[in-house]
């Protein structure tokens, strides 16, 4: 997963939360005029506003109550979230099905979504594909509703939802006047706002992108400047059975854990992006993802496979990844 805390330099102020299951912090350079700590509270406290509207694991969050009704008549969403649902049905039509915000029954079957994995038997993942594809979203632009065509179809938005909320305290930042700031969710999801006071060039703020098999080391680092960063991964949640491992992140079109992918990064203009890329392109693998970026020239990947060696693993750099990716001093990656 990506490393959001910065390197060690120049002094920060840090402001952290806990919110969406993972750890949020807002790195501000020490130097500035002592109102960003006042904007960085307020931004927190709209992630927590945010996953009371977004969260798949709370029965009284407006995403759970949407999907409980949009199957019998169209329901009013608030405009913002009305917006992240057009990015999620736009990603999933762009995708080919790889990024898919009503996948969350498969992550029930095989026993992510309680953290209990499983191998489901045939015919009850065979039941939940049923429930799965984003083609059964129809949202009216015009009276700002969304209608669900399949009874018993879910949203969950984990996949994108950390990205969006960083977006979110960017803009609270912003309003504020503060230019200059990294936030981050958890390991996973990274966004960079100005530079550091520190950084060399003013290339921005300096992010480490660990190895997926090796969290003690890094891969390499990237500089971020007005722009965020999404890492997918399932190094670390993941089950065995039968001597096979499984992990948590699901191909929606085909029901089964993907395999091909060690991790992957992504960098992107914004973190909703960034956060639905990264899970999207490490469903998609190298040949897919690299075809989707004729549609997206303002995203790089860094994809991580494994290497022809045991233990170790190779790095594919689409998109102009080559250009952002400074590999770690006596890192080939093994």
């Amino acid at each position: 997963m990506a490393e959001g805390r910065p390197s060690s330099g120049a002094y920060l102020i840090q402001l952290s939360r806990r919110a969406m299951a993972c750890q949020f912090e807002v790195y501000l350079n020490a130097s500035g005029p002592g109102t960003e700590a006042e904007a960085a509270v307020e931004g927190l406290d709209l992630i927590d506003q945010l996953e009371q509207q977004l969260s798949a694991y709370r029965s009284d969050s407006e995403i759970c109550r949407l999907e409980a009704t949009a199957h019998r008549d169209p329901v009013k969403v608030e405009p913002r979230l009305f917006q992240l649902l057009e990015l999620s049905l736009t990603l999933y039509h762009d995708t080919g099905g790889a990024f898919d915000i009503t996948a969350g029954p498969l992550s029930k079957v095989w026993g992510f979504f309680d953290r209990e994995g499983k191998v489901p038997p045939e015919a009850e993942l065979a039941a939940a594909m049923q429930r799965v594809g984003s083609d059964q979203i129809v949202l009216d632009p015009d009276k700002q509703t969304l209608f669900l065509t399949r009874a018993g179809g879910e949203l969950n938005l984990g996949s994108i939802g950390k990205g969006y909320a960083l977006d979110r305290c960017r803009e609270v930042m912003f309003d504020r006047g503060v230019d200059n700031f990294l936030i981050h969710g958890g390991t996973s999801s990274v966004l960079a706002s100005g530079s550091r006071d520190d950084s060399p060039e003013d290339l921005g703020w300096e992010v480490g992108v660990p190895h997926p098999l090796r969290p003690d080391r890094r891969l390499g680092t990237v500089y971020l400047k007005d722009e965020a960063l999404g890492t997918s991964g399932a190094a670390f949640q993941a089950f065995f059975h039968q001597g096979k491992r499984y992990g948590h992140v699901l191909d929606p079109r085909t029901g089964h854990p993907s395999t091909r992918v060690l991790s992957s990064t992504v960098i992107a203009p914004t973190a909703a992006l960034a956060d639905a890329l990264a899970t999207a392109c490490y469903v998609m693998g190298p040949e897919e993802t690299e075809a989707f970026l004729e549609k997206y020239p303002k995203v790089s990947v860094l994809l991580v496979v494994e290497g022809k060696r045991r233990g170790a693993v190779e790095t594919i750099l689409l998109g102009g990844m080559d250009q952002r990716l400074v590999v770690a001093q006596g890192n080939s990656a093994d």
